[in-house]
């Protein structure tokens, strides 16, 4: 989710420039709406799968299935253990290979359940813009 927040962070600092709390959350709410969509089109296949995605669990892609952190780390450990060969590292894996990805495996299990959790809320924020866009409009139209 680091790409998605940066445009939410640039559209934040776009509506403070502004000096404008209502513009603010409009802003707010259109880069998250926007980093919503993105998550739709860059986690298709894993969508199926938020049910199950609650930052226990991870998907891999190439498969197109969940795998559960806990299981993960013990088929790590086992690599180890067995001097398994690691083809990224060209060598056998070592608890260095295995503590690395270990912590990125983690770190895409938090994120899946961030973009699951953004994906799950798209209606609700865009009936939220809706909402404040037409609030905004009213003071306009009163001048």
């Amino acid at each position: 989710m680091k790409g998605f927040g940066c445009g939410v962070l640039a559209l934040l600092l776009m509506g403070a420039a502004h000096g404008n709390a209502e513009e603010l959350g409009i802003d707010d709410l259109k880069g998250r709406i926007f980093d919503a969509h993105m998550a739709q089109k860059t986690f298709a296949d894993g969508l199926k799968f938020c049910n199950e995605l609650n930052g226990k669990s991870f998907y891999q892609r190439m498969h197109n299935r969940l795998l559960d952190l806990e299981e993960y780390f013990r088929s790590l450990d086992n690599l180890v253990k067995a001097q398994v060969f690691n083809p990224e590292k060209r060598r056998p894996w070592s608890l260095e290979d295995a503590k690395e990805r270990w912590e990125a495996v983690k770190k895409q299990a938090q994120e899946e359940k961030e973009k699951c959790e953004l994906v799950q809320s798209l209606p609700q924020l865009e009936k939220r813009l809706q909402e404040l866009q037409k609030n905004a409009a009213v003071p306009e139209q009163k001048e």
